[in-house]
């Protein structure tokens, strides 16, 4: 179980801390450090193989660190397991599509709310009263609310399998909302998207912000929507973190100029920025 300190009402709902990941002698994680504030939108970016990815998976529980330590509201959770930090309040989308593609839309999302239920084998086997009522409240949330604020009612039916990779994309963020998240961690949310749907997951990552008071943790690697979206930005490279703060000042620091460009002409980047707006 999670240790808990004296609460501190400043304290940010997530905490990594000198985190190390190694792998053999390869640190994926080298002593990364970050605060995610309640209600922020934190992006996470950096160049292929930066360590975004790893970090995502120490923070969920996937990956046990080498040392550091990952605080989630104010309670040491490095050695929680990633299904009791799921209950927490800590849901994730990944990288790679990992919905069950046998199965409908609407089961896909109702999976999203197993680890809250507290129904027994015994009531679920017999559907008793418990059960029943679990049941009807979380088909209510899960297509009253979640399915609505997506606009996916029109294939809740579906298989996912037979559905497009941005329609894809947008069910697995509705399993990870029917988690009840306090923190939505999102692995690259419009990677592979065209134009339209990546306009369409910005406007809902800032609606789930906005309207439903839940923190946004991202990695993601288009600049464009990381500038207009983001409160604060943490730039890794080779597993450390090189730069954090506000977008604006992220994007003028000549070390992630450096990083993404090899050259230290911010200008460049600025032009990569607005181009990258352009096309988007």
């Amino acid at each position: 179980m999670p240790t808990r300190p004296l609460p501190n009402a400043a304290a940010p709902v997530l905490r990594v801390e000198s985190l190390t990941l190694a792998f053999g002698g390869v640190k994926a994680l080298n002593g990364v450090g970050f605060d995610v504030q309640a209600g922020s939108i934190t992006a996470v970016i950096g160049p292929n193989g930066a360590g975004k990815t790893s970090l995502f998976n120490t923070i969920s529980g996937f990956y046990r660190p080498t040392a550091g330590r990952v605080l989630f509201e104010g309670a040491d959770i490095t050695r929680v397991p990633a299904p009791r930090r799921a209950a927490l309040g800590l849901a994730r989308s990944f990288q790679n599509i990992a919905l069950f593609r046998g199965m409908t839309v609407l089961d896909n999302i109702k999976l999203g709310r197993h680890a809250h239920l507290k129904t027994h084998v015994f009531d679920a086997l017999l559907y008793l009263g418990r059960a029943r009522r679990e049941e009807a409240d979380l088909r209510r949330d899960v297509e009253e609310r979640i399915i609505d604020f997506l606009e996916i009612d029109h294939i809740r039916h579906a298989s996912v399998a037979a559905l497009p990779y941005g329609l894809q994309k947008r069910v697995e963020m509705a399993r990870a909302l029917a988690m009840q998240p306090k923190v939505l961690m999102l692995d690259e949310p419009v990677a592979g998207m065209n134009r339209e749907e990546t306009e369409d997951m910005a406007r809902f990552i800032l609606d789930v912000r906005r309207e439903w008071g839940i923190t946004v943790l991202m990695v993601e690697h288009d600049m464009a929507m990381v500038m207009d979206l983001s409160d604060h930005v943490v730039v890794l490279n080779f597993g450390q973190v090189i730069a954090q703060g506000r977008p604006e000042a992220v994007q003028a620091d000549p070390e992630v100029v450096r990083a993404y460009l090899g050259a230290g002409d911010v200008s460049t980047l600025r032009a990569k920025l607005r181009g990258a707006a352009a096309v988007a």
